[in-house]
């Protein structure tokens, strides 16, 4: 790969890393807020809304100049949030205790982010040759991983007892920082990782590619998008695989938030142990992940979605759990079965998707849906919250629903088989 591609993928991983490292952050200045429970699976709530509200947008801008330039001018958004964050976690010693300036900051990071999401798959295929685009796409996904198990790790790191003392104790002479709490200190850290980012947008290579947004009509970016939420839904190997990454994230997302408020009723975690086991659900993902690549090619990528059943119906074996010994190997076994029926599935969408409307359109679709799913099942998570349902009662709801779900796709794909011939993919195709 040339150097512009580590630089690209760099730039990526800092970012990505900085956004799960704040999220923990901002649920600790929840919790320093006395926040109500419910309003914590909030943040990613208000950080996923830009995702659909401007999914038919951010393709054209991500279009209409270099890449690197793109990348840049969203991660200085992610860092304008970044600082919100910071302010609204001072807010509360002026005895303002107030939630929503939380929620907005970690929004605007979305903004950011969903801006930055076309263009960092967007300058792959203008930047190296088509042969090599499967192997930088897994250079991405596996970044991706990577960076959701460290930011997540390193957020709860900052977070920490031990940590946040001796980053408190750090004073600058005869100024007065006025950073007196853990998420105030780690919210500062988290920002250098955004300028590293930064730094590295900078120097991403141009292209030459001729940037012009194909309509600057708003009507008109929204009736193209319409059109193509409809051709792949339309497609039936596309609503198969789109409905299941679809589930996937919108799972993966509340997952998140039950695995924090689990660990603590379970185990009698704090937020920093928690973020632990949010790692080692990662790392099952990228185990799955591994072996899937290894072993399912692209034309039999529609025979994991039982897993996705098997997955829904072993996690509510969560509820059983007491032990740290016993939740470990399981939270590893649930993550690999989410990696190993979602890459496959993930693959099949970008194929599809790529032949039916060509891959930026492709993803846009691809983060609205997924990300309606997020925002649905968050919503629908924080209400079982504040009527005080108990998390084994949400477990074993959300355990259900993601077997059902996933038996209602197969049974789809099971009529598409009976009505008619399936568009070919190719057998020899991995990803």
């Amino acid at each position: 790969m040339p150097l512009g591609f580590y630089i690209i993928m760099a730039a990526q991983f800092f970012s990505s890393f900085a956004d799960n490292a704040l999220l923990v952050a901002a649920i600790a200045v929840l919790i320093q807020m006395a926040a109500p429970e419910w309003m914590t699976p909030l943040l990613k709530f208000f950080f996923t809304v830009s995702y659909v509200v401007f999914a038919a947008f951010v393709g054209a801008f991500a279009d209409s100049m270099p890449k690197g330039r793109v990348m840049f001018i969203t991660n200085l958004v992610k860092i304008a949030g970044c600082l919100l964050m910071f302010v609204a976690a001072w807010l509360p010693e002026s005895g303002q205790a107030i939630y929503v300036p939380v929620l907005v900051a970690y929004g605007v990071v979305g903004l950011g982010a969903a801006a930055y999401s076309p263009a960092k798959y967007g300058i792959l295929t203008e930047y190296l040759p088509h042969h090599k685009l499967v192997v930088a796409n897994g250079w991405i996904e596996g970044l991706t991983v990577a960076s959701i198990i460290l930011g997540t790790l390193f957020g709860g790191v900052l977070i920490s007892e031990t940590v946040s003392r001796q980053l408190l104790a750090i004073d600058l002479p005869n100024i007065d920082t006025g950073i007196d709490s853990p998420p105030e200190a780690a919210i500062l850290i988290i920002v250098v990782f955004y300028a590293i980012a930064a730094v590295f947008n900078l120097y991403i290579p141009n292209t030459g590619v001729d940037h012009r947004a194909p309509s600057k009509n708003p009507l008109f970016l929204i009736h193209e998008f319409a059109h193509c939420v409809k051709l792949l839904w339309s497609d039936k190997l596309g609503q198969i695989s789109l409905a299941t990454t679809t589930l996937f994230w919108g799972a993966g997302a509340t997952l998140q938030f039950i695995v924090i408020k689990w660990a603590a009723v379970a185990l009698g975690y704090t937020l920093s142990q928690a973020t632990i086991l949010q790692g080692i659900c990662a790392v099952g993902i990228a185990i799955g992940s591994v072996i899937a690549a290894r072993f399912i090619p692209l034309n039999r990528a529609v025979n994991v979605v039982p897993v996705g059943v098997a997955m829904g119906i072993i996690v509510i074996i969560m509820i059983f759990v007491r032990s740290i010994h016993v939740a470990i190997p399981l939270m590893i076994l649930i993550g690999a079965l989410a990696g190993f029926f979602v890459v496959p599935m993930n693959a099949l969408l970008q194929h599809r998707g790529h032949i039916l409307m060509g891959a930026g359109h492709s993803i846009a679709v691809q983060n609205f849906n997924e990300n309606i799913s997020i925002l649905a099942m968050l919503g629908f998570y924080s209400l079982l919250i504040w009527l005080n349902f108990s998390i084994h009662t949400v477990i074993v709801l959300f355990g259900v629903f993601v077997a059902v779900t996933m038996s209602l796709v197969r049974q789809r794909h099971l009529n598409n088989l009976r009505s008619g011939p399936l568009p070919t993919v190719p057998s020899d195709a991995h990803y």
